[in-house]
């Protein structure tokens, strides 16, 4: 991963398939930055940065062009920038770092909403291939609840229309974020929505408290109980139950999962349902996380 010679602003944040890559901040921050669960950029003010201070950066990069095969476009939400301006950004890099394979970036769903699909698709011609989108839920009621600023209709258009554009999408779900209360409508309803995207890379993570659980509560809109380890693994079986999926490399490994799982499915939905099972069954010979390894 490359720090130097930049002077990022702090804290950086990319996906681990990215540990690699030249990370490029477009934009300090994130524009919504109002969902409850999420402290990623709570500290930041979000900003645009100028053409000119991106350029900069790129060009600090350049001795090391023949070492990059990678780029990602930080921070929170880059596709926020107009058009004109990330085609900008994306032919640069292409012009300074002849050995890029792929561009990658976090996304949210309004930023694609607001753009067309000749706009996608003309990012996506000047390299800009991956989209990681954290989606959480495809439950309205836990949307709502957390503050997520979008719904199950609003997310599924936004998705569709990137992949219509040629981008390939890695989407992630919060296990546990509807609490007991939500758990089955938000496992089924994500994965119904899971089904209609069928994106190429899903992953889960555990919906963790960096500032403590009351602090989450006060931005939580509803009642909320938090699930055990054995109710965020049942609710991961309702998720993997209902999921209908072509080919999509699914990933819930994360330090924040207690019951690690990877597969491609739908060809390993039985395998993972069985370890599901096992776990739910006899947790001692699981090999479940402790609490502190997930901190890791």
């Amino acid at each position: 991963m490359f720090y130097y010679p930049i002077q990022y602003d702090e804290p950086l944040f990319r996906p681990p398939s990215e540990a690699y890559s030249f990370i490029l901040q477009l934009t300090l921050g994130c524009s919504w930055n109002r969902c409850a669960f999420c402290e990623m950029y709570t500290m930041k003010k979000f900003r645009e940065r100028s053409y000119e201070e991106i350029a900069a950066d790129i060009a600090k990069m350049r001795p090391y062009a023949n070492e990059i095969r990678k780029v990602f476009l930080a921070d929170g939400n880059a596709l926020v920038l107009p058009k004109e301006k990330l085609v900008k950004i994306l032919v640069a890099l292409n012009n300074n770092f002849p050995r890029i394979s792929r561009i990658s970036a976090y996304a949210i769903a309004k930023d694609l909403q607001n753009k067309s699909v000749e706009d996608l698709q003309e990012l996506r011609d000047k390299g800009l291939h991956l989209l990681y989108v954290g989606i959480e839920s495809g439950d309205n009621a836990v949307l709502k609840a957390v503050n997520k600023g979008e719904n199950y209709k609003s997310q599924k258009n936004a998705l569709l229309k990137a992949k219509e554009a040629g981008m390939k999408l890695s989407v992630m779900i919060l296990n546990g974020l509807g609490g007991e209360e939500m758990s089955k409508q938000h496992a089924i309803h994500s994965a119904v929505l899971c089904n209609e995207i069928q994106p190429e890379f899903l992953s889960t993570l555990v919906l963790s408290y960096p500032h403590g659980k009351n602090h989450f509560m006060k931005r939580f809109k509803g009642n909320f109980s938090s699930l055990g380890t054995m109710g965020l693994i049942k609710e991961m079986k309702d998720f993997i139950e209902n999921l209908e999926l072509k080919h999509s490399i699914f990933r819930s490994d994360h330090a924040s999962n207690y019951l690690v799982l990877k597969g491609t499915l739908n060809r390993d939905k039985a395998e993972l349902l069985e370890r599901i099972d096992h776990a739910l069954n006899a947790p001692d010979e699981a090999g479940l996380r402790e609490e502190w390894m997930r901190g890791l």
